[in-house]
């Protein structure tokens, strides 16, 4: 097509990709966008009226676009801006270029895509960019969109300084690549290493955020020992001089890592800046980690996290999170991790937290079972990634269970490390944790 935005559609009887001509004429057809169009709107609101997508918006500011069935190919990004803007609609939007994001929103206020499917065509599905990429919004709805086969380092649905946003029922499938993941920048790391990367949803620097019944699935990259052969995943491709001090002498002879497996399914990181966070209802499946918070004033509930290596994970200066009523089976690593990080320090602490109500089922039993081996726990509450990251502390963890059917596979249900800045301040109760293969747990769990 010569044009960018383009719409393929014959001049009067439009036809959808997959199917025959509808039998409308022109102004059946706009009658029937005008049925379905938001209230205040007309019929002329849809891209069947305008040249592509961009200049339908273009020529809207402040209005919604409906966007009829049918493929929509473009070669550069869609741009939102202004109040009240947005897109919705059965239509499908193919995103050609490798290095344009499918759907930007910038300094947005209102903005809302509804009900379409982003995706990129066979050959040209790896990138570094987004499938909707937010940036300084405020009251961003995102509901019902698709984000298929965007298979980035970055995530498919990204949000950055925006406040007041929701994302709900979304899909987002087959997000992740192959990549190497660069450390050299960092005395602590000093070496890169190959790797699968991607996010499914990945917040930013943003306050007030509803992450609520998305599925977040990845079905390629699922980690088996034919994928670690085929991209030779783990290994270094390149060190400092000197060894990182994060890591052990052991561990930079080899040149290799065992966490090969990068991204997450959901993450909400900038713990200074990120505050006032719900993650409610998700089923995330295949991910590397499940949930991976860095933010204060969080709740965690009722999702499930399906074989991924980690279930869900809360550091880096991550206080007051709520995790209740979540099930996290099959995962391999550990199902609820609670641990201070490199971000964290005497104003920006973990802890002051509740675990409660969730259920942990066939942990042991997930796809990277054999990476991680059977030397692993349910539950983690670690000591920090630095000699001075202050201790997490305050957590009550009550009512869940741990279950194990036939032999457990890991060495205790409870790990609380200990040191210096051990964790403090933990309190159990009423749980029901069944015996790994040396005890419920490394240490007495402190009622």
């Amino acid at each position: 097509m010569s044009e960018l935005n383009s719409i393929s559609r014959p001049p009067v009887n439009y036809r959808e990709s997959g199917g025959g001509a509808m039998n409308f004429g022109r102004a059946s057809l706009l009658l029937l966008f005008a049925m379905l169009a938001p209230a205040g709107s007309t019929a002329e609101l849809a891209v069947g009226s305008f040249p592509s997508i961009q200049a339908a918006l273009d020529a809207n500011p402040g209005c919604m676009i409906f966007v009829p069935a049918g493929d929509y190919t473009i070669t550069e990004k869609i741009r939102l801006r202004g109040e009240r803007v947005g897109l919705y609609g059965p239509g499908r939007i193919i995103q050609q270029s490798a290095d344009q994001p499918i759907i930007e929103v910038e300094n947005a206020r209102g903005a809302e895509i509804r009900d379409l499917t982003l995706t990129r065509p066979e050959g040209k599905m790896e990138t570094d960019q987004e499938g909707i990429l937010a940036i300084r919004c405020r009251d961003l709805v995102l509901e019902n969109v698709r984000v298929i086969d965007n298979r980035t380092r970055s995530g498919a649905i990204t949000l950055r300084e925006c406040k007041d946003s929701r994302i709900s029922r979304c899909v987002v499938r087959n997000y992740m690549r192959v990549a190497i993941d660069d450390r050299t920048a960092s005395e602590e790391w000093g070496y890169a290493f190959n790797c699968i990367d991607g996010t499914g949803i990945s917040v930013g620097s943003s306050t007030g955020t509803l992450i609520e019944g998305n599925r977040i699935i990845e079905d390629n990259f699922v980690p088996t020992p034919a994928l670690k052969a085929k991209h030779k995943l783990g290994d270094w491709v390149k060190r400092n001089a000197r060894k990182g001090t994060f890591i052990s002498q052991a561990v930079w002879d080899a040149g290799y890592v065992d966490n090969w497996q990068q991204g997450s399914g959901l993450i909400v990181t900038s713990p200074e800046a990120s505050d006032l966070t719900r993650i409610l209802g998700n089923h995330i499946e295949n991910a590397a980690q499940g949930i991976d918070v860095h933010s204060d004033h969080v709740i965690v509930a009722n999702n499930i996290v399906v074989n991924s290596f980690m279930g869900m994970k809360a550091m880096h200066g991550s206080r007051n999170v709520l995790i209740t009523g979540n099930q996290f089976t099959k995962n391999s690593l550990w199902a609820i991790g609670l641990m201070p990080g490199a971000a964290a320090h005497a104003t920006n602490t973990d802890g002051g937290s509740i675990i409660a109500h969730n259920i942990i089922s066939d942990f042991g039993h997930g796809d990277a079972q054999w990476i991680w081996g059977r030397e692993r726990s349910p539950f983690k509450f670690d000591t920090g990634q630095q000699p001075d990251d202050p201790p997490l502390a305050d957590v009550i963890v009550q009512g869940n269970i741990v279950q194990a059917l036939g032999p457990a596979r890991y060495k205790y249900a409870v790990v609380i490390a200990g040191g210096t800045n051990a964790p403090r301040g933990l309190h159990f109760s009423n749980n029901l944790f069944h015996s790994g293969s040396q005890g419920v747990s490394n240490v007495e769990l402190p009622p």
